[in-house]
C-alpha cells in the first residue's frame, strides 16, 4: 500500500514539476538522473583509460611522473555536452557531479583502472570560491567514484592558499602562470606511501592539476594518478 502511495505521489510530482535531461531537456523517466539514457550513451567518450601514453598522460610528460591518467569524455566549447560541466560548476547542480562520477567509475572499473589506488583526492578550491559556489564540484565527482569503488576521499591534506582569477579565457602560458604556488601541503602523513588518484572536473592545459600535484609529489613512496570528468578537445 505504501509503495503504491509513494509511486502515485512521485508520479504527481513529476507531472507538475517534470525532471528534464541536462543536455537535451527531454523528460527523464524513473531510474534516470540528470541525464537521459540516450545522452548518456552518446557522451563523446575518450576511452583514454584503454590507451597507454594517451593525450592526458602526455600533458604531464617531463613535468611529473603519473602512474596513469585519463578523462571520461571530450569537452567541446559550444557543444550540447558542455551543459553537464556548466550546470555542475555554475548552475548549482552539484549532484550532477556525483551522478557523472558514478557513471564514469562504473565504466572504468571494468578495465581495472582503480586497481592499486588507495584514496581519492579532489582538487581543492580556495575557501572564498567555495563559499561563493557553495560546494566543490570535484569533491562531488569524487563522491560518485567513491560510491562505486569504496575508496576513501581525502579533502584536508592539501590547502588552497591563494585565490586566483578563473582560468577561463586565459592563454596556456597565462594558465600556468596563474596557478603557481597556490596549494600548500598541510598533512603529509595522510599521503605518504599511498597511491593517490587526483580527481578534477575538466582538464585543459593541466596547469591546475599540476600545481595541485606538485604540492605533494615529493612525498616518500607516494604514487599519483589522475582522473577527470572531461578533457578539452583541441
Amino acid at each position: 500500500m505504501l509503495n503504491k502511495v509513494f509511486t502515485y505521489i512521485s508520479s504527481l510530482i513529476n507531472l507538475l514539476f517534470p525532471r528534464c535531461c541536462t543536455v537535451c531537456d527531454s523528460s527523464l523517466v524513473r531510474g534516470e538522473d540528470f541525464l537521459c539514457t540516450s545522452c548518456l550513451l552518446n557522451l563523446p567518450r575518450t576511452n583514454y583509460h584503454l590507451l597507454s601514453e594517451n593525450p592526458v598522460e602526455r600533458l604531464f610528460w617531463g613535468r611529473i611522473n603519473l602512474i596513469k591518467a585519463t578523462s571520461y569524455f571530450y569537452y567541446y566549447r559550444g557543444s550540447e555536452m558542455r551543459k553537464i560541466i556548466h550546470e555542475m560548476k555554475y548552475g548549482g547542480k552539484k549532484e550532477i557531479g556525483e551522478v557523472m562520477g558514478r557513471n564514469m567509475a562504473a565504466e572504468l572499473q571494468q578495465s581495472n583502472f582503480f586497481d592499486g589506488i588507495d584514496l581519492l583526492m579532489p582538487v581543492v578550491l580556495h575557501p572564498k570560491r567555495q563559499r561563493i559556489r557553495g560546494y566543490n564540484q570535484s569533491e562531488w565527482i569524487a563522491k560518485g567514484v567513491s560510491y562505486v569503488t569504496d575508496l576513501p576521499i581525502e579533502m584536508h591534506a592539501v590547502k588552497r592558499v591563494k585565490h586566483v582569477e578563473t582560468q577561463t579565457r586565459k592563454t596556456p602560458f597565462e594558465r600556468w602562470e596563474n596557478v603557481q604556488q597556490i596549494f600548500q601541503l598541510e598533512h603529509p602523513e595522510r599521503l605518504e606511501g599511498k597511491h593517490i588518484l587526483v580527481i578534477d572536473d575538466v582538464i585543459t592545459t593541466g596547469a591546475t592539476a599540476l600545481a595541485f600535484i606538485e604540492s605533494f609529489v615529493t612525498l616518500k613512496e607516494t604514487k599519483i594518478s589522475l582522473l577527470t570528468l572531461g578533457v578539452a578537445a583541441q
